[in-house]
């Protein structure tokens, strides 16, 4: 949103501003979703050890049987954490990549994503490696799924020196009536012009 739409809706001109300013400090709502995601899961996580643990305080009657099962729940926290884990990053590189492709204005992320080699690409903080030369491939031979940046080439050569040919009044008078009403269709503004 700009400063004048804001404006349209009945902010003061300093209101804008601060509302411009601030921008570049929220939070995307897609990524707010994931870290509520993120949290719901750990919580899940805790509850779940947390009655792994009183199961296992009711268990402790024998020695050799509470062995076997602590080394049994410690191996399935730590798959359950290997699981989550390897979940966020999945999540972490989905945002990144959609990211990047609608950065670099592809038309349907999904169809472009589609097309990726994405296992050549990889994340490294918040760089993706591998997705540039991907990009430069794909614009270079299916450039329709990109929007343009703008009109490319040459502008077309115009020998006659631009626009419409003119009319003079006397030219006008001695024209016929299909080639005034020709110019009247054609040239309004000129028609009016010459008519007075």
């Amino acid at each position: 949103m700009k400063k004048e739409d804001l404006i349209a809706l009945g902010l003061t001109e300093e209101q804008a501003d601060k509302v411009i300013a601030g921008y570049g400090q929220m939070v995307p709502k897609s990524r707010l979703d994931d870290k509520i995601q993120e949290l719901k899961t750990a919580n899940d996580t805790i509850a779940e050890r947390d009655t792994q643990l009183k199961t296992l305080q009711t268990k402790a009657a024998g020695n050799e049987e509470l062995q076997t099962e602590i080394t049994r729940l410690q191996q399935e926290n730590a798959n359950a954490k290997a699981d989550h884990e390897a979940e966020l990053q999945k999540r972490d590189f989905e945002h990144a990549l959609d990211s990047a492709l609608r950065d670099a204005k592809a038309k349907n992320v999904k169809a472009v994503k589609a097309i990726l080699n994405l296992e050549a690409i990889k994340l490294d903080g918040d760089k993706l490696f591998g997705l540039d030369e991907q990009l430069t491939a794909l614009k270079a031979s299916d450039d329709y799924l990109f929007t343009a940046d703008g009109l490319k080439g040459n502008t077309p050569p115009n020998p006659g020196g631009g626009g419409k040919p003119k009319v003079t009044k006397e030219q006008f008078d001695a024209m016929s009536i299909s080639e005034k009403t020709e110019l009247y269709n054609t040239d309004y503004e000129l028609y009016k012009s010459l008519k007075e």
